[in-house]
């Protein structure tokens, strides 16, 4: 019996997905401010957006794109703009119900988590 599990992102894989949930929120924050009249400005969301984009384009041109990394780092850039979504409507509740936004999040969430390999069993069988 063979024991397969996916291994541990490594460090600058987990740098990418980081990077890409900060994408996310700062693109949905500048979204929620040019379409809800009831979020105030903040230059923040801007300057970490460019900041975060560039720092995720160094990380593509300096390291290699492992298999499942695209597709992990699109589905963080998700949970960063639902899981906004979702804290602006719960903090302004006449812009909308967040409930889809929560369900959509945890969604995602579930799948990175089985992508990463976090549900798979790590116990080893006895010879």
């Amino acid at each position: 019996m063979s024991n397969e599990t996916k291994p541990e992102p490594q460090g600058s894989e987990k740098k990418t997905l980081v990077l890409a949930l900060v994408v996310g929120m700062c693109g949905n924050a500048i979204l929620s401010w040019l379409t809800i009249s009831a979020v105030p400005f903040s230059i923040f969301p801007l300057i970490a957006l460019v900041l975060s984009v560039q720092a995720l384009y160094r990380e593509y041109l300096s390291q290699p794109v492992t298999e499942d990394i695209p597709m992990v780092g699109l589905a963080c850039f998700f949970v960063g703009a639902f899981g906004h979504s979702a804290f602006i409507k719960a903090q302004y509740p006449d812009s909308g119900s967040n409930m889809f936004a929560i369900f959509i999040t945890l969604g995602l969430m579930l799948w990175i988590a089985n992508k990463l390999g976090y549900f798979s069993s790590n116990s080893k069988a006895e010879s």
